[in-house]
């Protein structure tokens, strides 16, 4: 979950992704090599053509290589990685192109699924073509028509990465070097939707019908328990049930996949029955009035129902509906679950859970 940010009038700032930090370390690694030149900072042409610079910590030499590193920062978004120490050793080769090799701190790709092979150094595609380019136009500057061997680490990666999403995507050892423009952009979420992607994929990739989207810890273990699910099926997906949606929508056709289970807290439910895609309380909240409508349809009283409209909490709403015997979260869950299904091709099973503050399952709805 993010952590709240407090209120401020001052713009949040961006940062650079590991895939920047590394293309500014090969870069002066190269120049070092190459020119003789040890700058303080590296200039990095993104991909969308902007250029930016990053400060080199240290520059280190060994019999045929150089080392170089720096340190990210992720502006005001939340990230694992920032202040991360990133670095790069650069080796300069006979032969033509540029091969990469996953240092101490950057996880290796085991399982297939993800859009790298296995054996692969965790270097996602845009931040190797980045290092390729801004290479390449190096070289051509100062006349150099050899290749590049790139060792890409992260100091404590393999720690931090236990944070992330890697581990249960089969990405061992460390960290991912990610980015799509170099730029990150505070709370747009990008890498975290895009590890709900992957594991979506991962599964799709090794042939399992049935994965269960879940809003956290306490929902993935029910979900896991009800089902006897392994790891691999479990899709993490926070507040994000619209990035689990619209990418089931777009790869279920070439995939083998039959069965996707919701799984989350009433409160939460409760919003995707209202139609919210990101759950989280700074996008969307509880409509209590709706809560209160849906008991109205069950039966309840008149007085019920002010109570709920008046209730501190969702769950004080459904503790106040099951006193009069209502399945409220049946109910909300069969909402939720008629959303979903707008999402969800009809081939495919469809489930909704609910549980409450105690991992406990409350309501449930086929959809």
């Amino acid at each position: 979950m993010w952590p709240e940010s407090e209120e401020s009038s001052k713009p949040l700032r961006t940062g650079l992704t590991t895939g920047t930090c590394a293309t500014a370390c090969v870069l002066a690694g190269a120049q070092a090599l190459i020119a003789k030149r040890e700058d303080p900072e590296a200039f990095v042409l993104l991909p969308k053509g902007q250029k930016v610079s990053q400060p080199i910590l240290y520059y280190q030499y060994n019999a045929d290589s150089v080392k170089t590193a720096t340190i990210k920062d992720a502006g005001d978004d939340p990230d694992a990685t920032h202040g991360a120490t990133v670095w790069a050793q650069v080796r300069l080769t006979s032969e033509k192109g540029v091969s990469f090799i996953a240092g101490e701190g950057v996880g290796t790709v085991t399982r297939t699924g993800l859009v790298l092979a296995v054996g692969e150094p965790a270097v996602n595609p845009v931040p190797r073509k980045m290092m390729s380019e801004n290479l390449s136009l190096f070289a051509e500057n100062y006349g150099y028509d050899g290749g590049f061997e790139l060792t890409i680490g992260v100091e404590n990666g393999e720690q931090i990465a236990q944070k992330t999403m890697n581990p249960r995507l089969g990405i061992i050892g460390g960290l991912s070097i990610l980015g799509t423009t170099g730029i990150v952009r505070p709370f747009s979420c990008a890498a975290y939707i895009a590890s709900i992607h992957q594991g979506i994929d991962v599964a799709r990739a090794n042939h399992l019908a049935h994965i269960a989207a879940t809003t956290g810890n306490a929902s993935e273990n029910a979900i896991k328990a009800r089902h006897e699910l392994t790891d691999m099926a479990l899709i993490e997906m926070g507040d994000f049930v619209g990035a689990v949606l619209k990418h089931i929508r777009k790869v279920e056709k070439n995939s083998q996949l039959r069965k996707l289970s919701i799984c989350g807290g009433f409160g939460k439910i409760s919003k995707l029955a209202q139609h919210h895609m990101d759950l989280n309380s700074r996008v969307s909240s509880i409509n209590l009035n709706a809560l209160a409508d849906t008991a109205m349809s069950l039966g309840a009283s008149d007085a019920l129902q002010e109570k709920m409209r008046l209730a501190n909490t969702s769950i004080e709403a459904l503790a106040f509906s099951s006193s009069e015997g209502l399945s409220l979260a049946d109910a909300v869950c069969h909402q939720a679950a008629l959303f979903c299904r707008t999402y969800i091709p009809a081939s495919m099973e469809l489930e909704v859970y609910a549980i409450d503050r105690k991992g406990e399952f409350v309501g449930y709805a086929k959809g």
